[in-house]
């Protein structure tokens, strides 16, 4: 067992979420009960990990999409004032980190998503910005489209959408987990032949045909689920305390 105020000091130390201008609060969003036996992880803390939380007896959940977000109504009624209720009626606490767990150079989710594709982490994709989020990878030896998409097909267990715009043979690799699908234009600049994002929006295909540049969008949700998860085995080996991942299906 450890205490709830452990498991945030060591969140804290590792991720420092101070280093980032997020659009929510990280770390402990709601509070619960001190005595921490289990956590459950998961991308975000909608209803369904909740109530999972709730029937495997969770004294925390650890997400990577918590609430409070900016320009949001801070009003607590419907789906928020449902989910609130629910972990304060069950004395379970929330743990909420988004930029910082997509920039952390070691529980990421961008370096453990290289990792699952056997991507080597070269760089940052805003080498002038470290607060910037996105990294980049150079390969050895070369590898056409069709084989990075069948790889991101492998290991996140989803067709990726690919729009192929780019050269024969893929070396620079930039790539960037979730919604950041917007930073295909920092890919080009940074000379990627490939950039990998979560989402997709309509002119993302514009500019990858006209700019010269493989995208691939391979799921919101299939390319954070890593992060927490590295997270959750951080906490189980440094204070012994169970870790369970919740994977709540989400086809975005």
């Amino acid at each position: 067992m450890a205490t709830l105020t452990q498991v945030v000091n060591l969140l804290q130390d590792t991720l420092q979420p101070g280093f980032y201008q997020d659009y929510c609060p990280n770390g402990l969003q709601v509070g619960g009960r001190e005595e921490v036996r289990l956590v459950v992880s998961g991308v975000t803390a909608c209803q369904a990990l909740i109530d999972e939380a709730v029937c495997l007896g969770a004294d925390a959940l650890l997400v990577h999409h918590g609430y409070f977000w900016k320009g949001e109504s801070p009003c607590i009624t419907g789906m928020k004032m449902n989910r609130l209720k629910t972990l304060l009626v069950n004395d379970i606490s929330l743990l909420a980190y988004h930029l910082p767990l997509d920039g952390h150079p070691e529980y990421g989710n961008n370096v453990q998503l290289a990792a699952r594709l056997g991507l080597p982490v070269s760089g940052l994709l805003y080498p002038d910005n470290p607060r910037q989020v996105g990294n980049i990878a150079e390969l050895d030896a070369a590898i056409s489209a069709e084989v990075l998409s069948s790889r991101l097909h492998q290991a996140l267990g989803r067709a990726p959408l690919w729009i192929s715009g780019g050269p024969e043979h893929i070396r620079r690799i930039g790539f960037c987990t979730g919604g950041a699908q917007s930073f295909i234009e920092q890919a080009v600049l940074m000379g990627c032949d490939a950039y990998i994002s979560g989402e997709i929006s309509e002119p993302t295909v514009h500019f990858a045909r006209e700019t010269g540049i493989h995208y691939f969008a391979a799921g919101h949700h299939a390319t954070e689920r890593y992060g927490v998860q590295a997270l959750g085995a951080l906490l189980a080996e440094r204070l012994g305390i169970e870790h369970r991942f919740v994977d709540i299906a989400n086809p975005v």
